[in-house]
């Protein structure tokens, strides 16, 4: 059943709708996190500091671009939470809240005297999620926790690249990514616990380190079974053959799968090798993998008289599993990606319009929808301290004290 256009509807319902959630996170996997509840409906208040979220500062050509994209759906309440005045604002809020997300290093939230069994008192429902590079405790809980490092200490990097290179770390923030995911999932499992279960609130221990080592495979079992550590195969696969990437005649790249021997049959016969299925060296994949490199040598020499758009032409309608490796200049101008709305035009009023990644996942019952823009600093105050009885002459005095920041004005409408 095809989708109907995926408009940017502001008065979108959306499944989370009634959810209210103060987002107290900085950078990445907090931000990855409420953007997917607010996708969904969720109601994101984004509690900033004085300077905002580190996200509004990595901009390109001027335009805070990562903002842009993972404050969508959300609200901005700008506090100081230096001082106390700012610590009692957030106290009074968290009685009408669901959740609650913290990224600050372990110990700081209590601190500020905010430690979850103090807000679980005020609200015993709420589920809070602490967000941190190496967990709540442990002999480096304290420590600062970066993506960067965890990609290292997970063992990411050691395998990933050229044996004969240095490792190499992933050129996105993938550890803080791959928490923000399992983060949204695991505030999913505590709700349930909460709305359908009658339990209480809790809190989510939510490391990078943990999420990232979950993801890649199995190996601490393969190294206690063998007692070697996996090698850096580049774009290889260990466990099937043929798998790799190959130069096209035009200087771009494919990658080919054949992880079963119907498939690599199927390839070689596409080639023009059949006598290939039959060699002692390619007959089955665990032979294919230990000649490998004979292989793609055969492979990328076919491969290399070809374009990219011809050799993937070519193997589609041979039903080999071959596909391009794309930039993102080919994907704004792939069919596939346009039909399917993959990438979202938003309009945006200092760029006019701003490319993201529209709503994921795609729900056909329940659909999430982009309903407003990232927020500027502190637009929302007004409304959200007026929740908890702030009055204007009761906010004028926090503006003027530096406890709320004034909000900056809002852009024009869209």
């Amino acid at each position: 059943m095809p989708l109907k256009k995926r408009d940017y509807d502001p008065a979108a319902r959306g499944p989370l709708q009634g959810i209210r959630v103060l987002d107290l996170s900085r950078l990445f996997a907090g931000n990855v996190l409420t953007q997917i509840l607010g996708d969904f409906g969720a109601e994101v208040i984004k509690v900033e500091p004085p300077e905002g979220d580190t996200l509004r500062a990595w901009q390109t050509n001027g335009v805070s671009t990562h903002w842009k994209i993972y404050a969508r759906n959300k609200k901005s309440l700008a506090l100081d939470l230096r001082k106390p005045e700012a610590i009692e604002l957030l106290r009074r809020l968290v009685p009408s809240a669901t959740l609650l997300i913290e990224s600050f290093r372990p110990g700081v939230l209590e601190k500020m005297g905010l430690a979850p069994e103090l807000l679980l008192v005020l609200n015993p429902k709420l589920i809070i999620v602490r967000i941190s590079g190496w967990g709540q405790d442990g002999p480096y809980s304290r420590r600062p926790g970066f993506g960067t490092i965890i990609e290292g200490m997970s063992g990411f990097a050691s395998f990933n690249g050229f044996a004969d290179r240095e490792p190499v770390l992933p050129p996105m923030y993938l550890a803080d990514g791959v928490a923000g995911l399992y983060g949204a999932s695991a505030v999913m499992i505590a709700l349930r616990e909460v709305e359908k279960n009658g339990g209480s609130g809790q809190v989510i221990d939510l490391p990078l380190l943990d999420p990232l080592f979950a993801i890649l495979s199995p190996q601490a079992a393969n190294y206690r079974l063998t007692g070697k550590v996996k090698p850096r195969t580049g774009s290889r696969s260990t466990n099937s053959a043929p798998r790799n990437v190959y130069l096209c005649s035009d200087r771009r790249y494919v990658a080919l799968s054949a992880s079963t021997q119907g498939m690599t049959e199927r390839l070689f016969r596409a080639m023009g090798r059949a006598d290939l299925i039959d060699d002692p060296r390619f007959r089955a994949n665990a032979a294919r993998v230990q000649h490998a490199a004979e292989l793609d040598a055969i492979i990328g020499a076919f491969m290399g008289r070809h374009t990219q758009a011809e050799n993937v032409t070519f193997f589609e309608k041979a039903e080999v599993t071959v596909g391009p490796i794309y930039d993102v200049s080919q994907i704004l101008e792939d069919p596939h990606f346009i039909q399917r709305e993959i990438v979202a035009d938003y309009p945006d009023p200092d760029t006019t319009t701003i490319p993201m990644h529209h709503v994921v996942p795609r729900m056909l019952g329940t659909p999430g929808a982009i309903r407003s823009r990232a927020p500027k600093l502190g637009e929302h105050n007004r409304e959200i301290l007026a929740r908890c009885g702030v009055n204007d002459s009761e906010y004028a005095r926090l503006a003027a004290a530096g406890v709320v920041i004034a909000e900056q004005a809002p852009a024009a409408k869209q």
